[in-house]
C-alpha cells in the first residue's frame, strides 16, 4: 500500500460539523431500529408466561416484525423519492416510536403482535431512507467512513443496548425496554425536526407521475439486477448461523450460558472500534477490494467457526471477534459501493426495494437455516457445520456479483468531502 493510501486511512478528509452532525442522527436511528427489532428475543422468557403465550406465538410475534417490515419497504419504494428525504424520515421514525409504544402496552398477545406488525411497517423502511440520505449528502470517495459510522449502530446495539434493555426488564418487567427506546427516540425525532436541513434535492429532477411506474421501472431498470441480487445474498450468514449461535455454543462448544455475554461484549466493543477503521481503509484502498478482504476473513472464519469442538472461553471469543470482522468488512464497503448505482431521483425507491428483498431473505435464509438444523438428544446440534459449507458458498457468489457491481462504479479513493 503506498503512502497516500496509508495517509488516506489513517487521516481522511475531514468532515464539516453539520456532516458530522448529520452522520451522528443517521447512526443513531440505525441504533434505536436495530435495538427494537433485537430486544424482543432475549425478553422471550419474561414475556411468554406474561401474556400466556406459546413458544409458536413467540416465533410469530418475532417474525411478524421483519415481515411487515419487509411489506411496508415495498410498497413506500414507489413514494420514497417524492418527498423531502427528511421529512420522510420523521413520518416514519414518528410510526416506529408510535408502534414502540404500543409494544410497551400490550398486555395480551394479539395487542403485542398488531404492535409489532406497526413497529415493522413503519421501522423498515428507516434504514431505506438513511442510505438514500447518506447517498444524497457524501460523494462515493467518503461513503465508506460513513457506513462504517452508521453500521457500528450495530455492535453498539450489542454493548449498550442490549444489556440496558436486559437491565431495565430484570428490575421493573418486560415494558420497561420499549419504553426507553420510546424515551430515547422522542428527543432524536425533535432534533432531528429542528435542526437537520432539508434533504430535496432529488425533487429539483423529473419525477415520474405515477408511483405505480417509479416502483416498476426501479425494479426492471437492467443496471440494478446485479445490485438486487446482491442484496439478497448478503444477510445469508446472518440470518441462517446467528439464530443458532447461542445454542451452538451451548451444546457444541461447551461454553456455560455465563460466558455469553463475554463473548458479545468483546465482539461488540470490536467492532464498534474496527468499522470506522474499515470504513476509512475502503476509502483509501477501494471498496471491492476490501470486500475481496472481508469475503475471505469471512470464509475462513466461517469454516472454522461452524467445526469447532470444545475450545477456552478465549478461543471462542477470539473466532467471534474476527468472523465479525470479516462480516463488517463486507457489509460497510458493500453497501458503499452499491449507494453508486442508484440515479439521484430512484435512490429512494432503488433502498426500499432493497430493504424489502434483504428482509424477506432474511426470512428464507432463516427458514432453510430450520430445515437444515437438527437437535441430538445431548443438545448439540446436528448438520451445523452443512450451514458453514452454505453461507461459504454464498459468499463466494456474492463475490462475484460485487465484481460486477464495481465494474459500474468508477471508485475515487479519498477524494474531499464536499462543504455543507
Amino acid at each position: 500500500m503506498d503512502k497516500a493510501a496509508t495517509d488516506g486511512i489513517k487521516r481522511g478528509p475531514a468532515f464539516t460539523r453539520y456532516q458530522a452532525f448529520v452522520i451522528a442522527v443517521l447512526a443513531f436511528l440505525q441504533f434505536s431500529v436495530i435495538l427494537d427489532f433485537m430486544i424482543i428475543s432475549p425478553l422471550g422468557a419474561m414475556m411468554m408466561p406474561t401474556l400466556h403465550m406459546s413458544p409458536q406465538q413467540f416465533g410469530l410475534a418475532v417474525s411478524s416484525y421483519a415481515f411487515s417490515a419487509g411489506v411496508s419497504s415495498l410498497l413506500a419504494a414507489g413514494f420514497a423519492d417524492r418527498f423531502d428525504r427528511k421529512r420522510l424520515l420523521l413520518f416514519f421514525y414518528g410510526g416506529f416510536v408510535l408502534g414502540t409504544l404500543f409494544c410497551a402496552l400490550a398486555n395480551t398477545f394479539p395487542l403485542l403482535l398488531g404492535a409489532r406488525i406497526v413497529t415493522g411497517l413503519f421501522g423498515g423502511v428507516i434504514g431505506a431512507i438513511i442510505l438514500a440520505i447518506a447517498t444524497d449528502l457524501f460523494p462515493l470517495a467518503v461513503r465508506g467512513r460513513v457506513m462504517g459510522y452508521i453500521q457500528t449502530a450495530f455492535a453498539a446495539s450489542q454493548v449498550l443496548g442490549l444489556p440496558a434493555g436486559l437491565y431495565f426488564a430484570n428490575h421493573w418487567d418486560w415494558h420497561a425496554p420499549f419504553l426507553a427506546i420510546v424515551a430515547i427516540s422522542v428527543p432524536a425525532g425533535l432534533v432531528i425536526a429542528f435542526w437537520m436541513k432539508p434533504v430535496a434535492a432529488h425533487l429539483e429532477l423529473r419525477q415520474e407521475k405515477s408511483p405505480f411506474l417509479h416502483l416498476l421501472h426501479t425494479l426492471t431498470e437492467p443496471r440494478y439486477r446485479t445490485a438486487f441480487a446482491l442484496n439478497v445474498l448478503l444477510p445469508t450468514g446472518g440470518y441462517m448461523l446467528m439464530p443458532f449461535a447461542t445454542a451452538y455454543m451451548v451444546g457444541n462448544v461447551g461454553l456455560p450460558l455465563s460466558d455469553l455475554p463475554t463473548i458479545y461484549l468483546v465482539t461488540g466493543v470490536s467492532i464498534v472500534f474496527a468499522g470506522p477503521l474499515i470504513g476509512r481503509f475502503s476509502d483509501a484502498v477501494g471498496k471491492f477490494r476490501t470486500f475481496c478482504w472481508g469475503t475471505g476473513l469471512t470464509i475462513l472464519m466461517v469454516a472454522i467457526w461452524t467445526n469447532l469442538g470444545h475450545v477456552s472461553l478465549l478461543t471462542m471469543t477470539a473466532v467471534n471477534v474476527l468472523l465479525f470482522l470479516g462480516i463488517f468488512g463486507r457489509v460497510i464497503p458493500s453497501q458503499a459501493l452499491i449507494s453508486a448505482i442508484p440515479e439521484v431521483r430512484k435512490r429512494g425507491a432503488f433502498n426500499a426495494v432493497s430493504a424489502s428483498l434483504q428482509q424477506f431473505a432474511g426470512g428464507v435464509s432463516s427458514a432453510i437455516a430450520g430445515v437444515v438444523i437438527a437437535v441430538a438428544p445431548d443438545g448439540t446440534l446436528l448438520h451445523f457445520n452443512w450451514l458453514g459449507g452454505i453461507v461459504m458458498t454464498v459468499a463466494l457468489i456474492s463475490m462475484i456479483l460485487m465484481y460486477q457491481v464495481h465494474q459500474q462504479v468508477p471508485e475515487q479513493f479519498s477524494g474531499p468531502a464536499p462543504r455543507r
